[in-house]
């Protein structure tokens, strides 16, 4: 789903390696945030700064900065705080080049604007190859439905187009999205992972945003299956019982979208997770229970799914 504009993310642009070492006004300021919020970070998870001096005040190094922007960043999509701190504190950064991150496809001419062209050019063979995802770069599938797929299909929604019958150029990527999906999950989860259903309200397409989702969880270790077809609030407890379901994902595109499916489960199985990401202007009707979760961003949903198919079973 297209991203919230009203939400300016923070720029993760890495600190020079050889920058001095800054307070914490300073770094608030880089941030966005008051000085409180990076106290706080620092008492409950660990996120403070690592340079000391005798007789001054600790002060944050360019790889604490470094740290901070992964923390924000993941915190503005949605990420819960504890969770958002995990993976920033897990996360492999360089103060010289920032966090490292991989090629989300292995084509070098890949980016949303040569996807259009080759989708408008009704090019289904160039459109493939910048599709195809890099293999064994652990967090592409995300990265490329965030940075190459959704923004490609959200600049071919802007445009007005004359097409022959048979063409349609946001098909044609969509189709090349599939295959490319298709191939990087091509190898089955291991026996045992944890599974994660996927499913859309009654009467809705399946969104390819959902086929993002279930691969960067099959990505990830977690059995990611679509449900397809209809699915009643009987059938959806069965499949739940029959997978041994962690968590249930519904993912919806229309404003006005039938959510018995999440109401009867929250009913049956209370402490069955559940996370719904719909368009802003459906997030009203979610029902409100303990564990079902409203999700805005595809990266935050992503990773609240994943810490909740992590969790071990208490004994």
């Amino acid at each position: 789903m297209p991203a919230d504009e009203d939400v300016s993310t923070p720029t993760a642009t890495a600190p020079d390696a050889g920058a001095p070492a800054l307070a914490v006004a300073a770094v608030a300021r880089r941030l966005g945030v008051a000085p409180a919020t990076l106290r706080t970070w620092d008492r409950r998870y660990g996120l403070g700064p690592s340079e000391h001096s005798a007789g001054a005040h600790r002060r944050y190094s360019a790889t604490d900065v470094e740290r901070l922007l992964v923390m924000r960043r993941l915190t503005l999509e949605g990420v819960a705080p504890g969770e958002a701190a995990r993976l920033a504190l897990a996360t492999d950064v360089s103060a010289e080049h920032g966090h490292r991150v991989r090629p989300v496809a292995p084509h070098p001419d890949a980016s949303p604007t040569a996807v259009v062209d080759a989708a408008l050019a009704d090019d289904a063979d160039r459109c493939a190859r910048l599709l195809a995802l890099a293999p064994g770069a652990p967090g592409a599938v995300a990265r490329w439905w965030t940075d190459l797929v959704e923004p490609a299909l959200t600049q071919l929604a802007r445009r007005t187009v004359v097409d022959r019958p048979g063409v349609d150029a946001a098909l044609t990527v969509r189709a090349a999205a599939s295959a490319a999906l298709r191939d990087a999950t091509v190898a089955p989860p291991t026996p045992g992972s944890p599974v994660v259903l996927v499913l859309v309200p009654p009467g809705e397409e399946r969104p390819l945003v959902a086929h993002a989702l279930a691969g960067a969880l099959v990505e990830s270790g977690v059995d990611g299956r679509l449900v397809g077809g209809p699915v009643t609030p009987h059938h959806a407890s069965e499949l739940v019982a029959m997978t041994r379901a962690r968590a249930v994902v519904t993912v919806g595109r229309r404003t006005e979208p039938e959510l018995e499916v999440v109401v009867r489960l929250a009913q049956d199985r209370p402490d069955l997770p559940q996370f719904v990401m719909l368009p802003d202007s459906a997030q009203r009707l979610v029902p409100v229970e303990r564990h079902v979760h409203r999700a805005r961003t595809f990266t935050g949903l992503l990773h609240e799914v994943l810490a909740v198919a992590a969790a071990v079973d208490a004994p």
